[in-house]
């Protein structure tokens, strides 16, 4: 087996171990969270498949932006939360369960959502995009549902175990991914440094920075929720984006490394609003 076909079942495996991770300090009823407050549900879509979406449909409009880039940021714009963001989101102050529950919620309503917004697309764009409910839902089910699911199960009847454990598959987790992540940084570098003459950098960055501003604003009135919103609107689920990127334009390796980098542009763009949310979220006590 080549290393182009281990990455990607090295980055599943380690996305897997994290979620699990992150389930087995999750209560149950955390999944269930937005249903609860179906105000901060809706705001939470509607912050980052809707306004995102039409940010994007917007700057292409007003720049005459690669093909390349467009098809990246359509592809971005509707994609859910990444698994890996909610040990983030708490880490900088976030209420947990808001963050687990717009995990599972994010990722329920991706089934509907992205297909749905990836045909309205076609009438924006000129290039076709398609992908099925089943497709969106084997990845979410994989990459989401099963590992939180699992880490909440094992939490609730072995918590000592789970306890026990949790520190070494977070490390070996992090570590698998990075095992993955840096080799894909690297082979995809020549296709993404193409088209830095085309404003390729300046686009993702304002694709963070204006998801940070958008689900801040619209994470409403609780300082914790506006910290997960924010977070959330600023970064996307990977997999779900290259599985757009890849069924639509196979040939196209520029679009993949475009996904690929937004993973280290929206960490750093989000890394002072880190800083400043973890002190105000300090100053005012635990959430």
């Amino acid at each position: 087996m080549s290393l182009a076909q281990l990455i990607p079942i090295a980055m599943s495996i380690s996305l897997f171990i994290v979620v699990f991770v992150l389930g087995t300090k999750t209560r149950l009823e955390d999944l269930s969270f937005l249903l609860r407050h179906p105000g901060l549900l809706i705001r939470s879509i509607v912050a980052m498949n809707v306004i995102m979406l039409v940010f994007v449909v917007a700057l292409s409009q007003m720049f005459d932006l690669n093909p390349t880039i467009k098809i990246a940021l359509v592809a971005l714009a509707v994609s859910p939360v990444p698994p890996l963001l909610p040990s983030k989101q708490i880490k900088a102050g976030g209420a947990a369960n808001y963050a687990v529950g717009l995990l599972a919620a994010a990722s329920l309503v991706a089934i509907v959502l992205v297909p749905v917004s990836i045909e309205l697309m076609e009438y924006v764009f000129p290039f076709e995009l398609h992908i099925s409910a089943g497709t969106i839902t084997s990845i979410l089910v994989l990459s989401v549902l099963v590992p939180l699911v699992s880490g909440i199960a094992i939490g609730g009847f072995a918590p000592a175990f789970a306890q026990r454990c949790a520190p070494y598959l977070s490390t070996a987790g992090t570590v698998l991914l990075l095992a993955a992540l840096i080799p894909s940084l690297v082979k995809a570098w020549p296709a993404f440094s193409g088209l830095f003459s085309q404003g390729v950098l300046l686009c993702l960055v304002l694709f963070s920075l204006v998801g940070l501003a958008v689900g801040h604003l619209m994470g409403g009135p609780v300082p914790t929720d506006r910290t997960v919103l924010a977070l959330a609107t600023a970064t996307r689920h990977p997999s779900i984006a290259m599985a757009i990127a890849t069924l639509n334009f196979p040939d196209q390796r520029a679009v993949l490394a475009l996904i690929i980098y937004h993973l280290v542009v929206a960490s750093v763009v989000s890394l002072p609003y880190l800083r400043w949310r973890t002190r105000e979220h300090g100053a005012v006590g635990p959430a």
